[in-house]
């Protein structure tokens, strides 16, 4: 599937191929902090198949339990999280910011990962009140 995507001021561009059906839920505590929230949604391109159209982001990188290296790009004006890679073997794969992309709509996770981390009420927020907008 052909996505396009961006961050949220429009500075971060990109294109990519993916595998809709390989979209997941990370629960990690890793995850939780770099998104600022409950859980980070993703899904990966290879790296021959990802493709910036817009201005160059910004890069934190993570050092993971193993040891490995985890670059985590972001855009410099608005600083919304949008993709990562890593090294080595690790480059061969981009994980996408699902909130990014512009065809997230017809997106759905088919796993979860982590979910020892996961926090307690994420599984009962269907039961909440609800709006359109607010």
């Amino acid at each position: 599937m052909h996505i396009t995507g961006q961050c949220h001021c429009g500075f971060i561009r990109y294109e990519a191929e993916i595998d809709p059906t390989r979209v997941s839920i990370c629960h990690c505590t890793d995850c939780q902090r770099l998104t600022g929230s409950a859980y980070r949604v993703s899904t990966t391109a290879r790296t021959e198949d990802f493709r910036l159209t817009g201005g160059a982001p910004s890069i934190y990188v993570k050092v993971g339990d193993s040891g490995n290296r985890s670059l985590q790009y972001f855009c410099p004006r608005c600083g919304s999280p949008c993709y990562r890679t890593g090294e080595g073997e690790d480059a061969e794969e981009v994980g996408i910011r699902v909130g990014t992309i512009d065809q997230r709509r017809q997106l759905s996770p088919t796993k979860q990962i982590w979910c020892r981390s996961s926090l307690a009420w994420v599984n009962d927020i269907g039961r909440l009140p609800r709006r359109d907008e607010e």
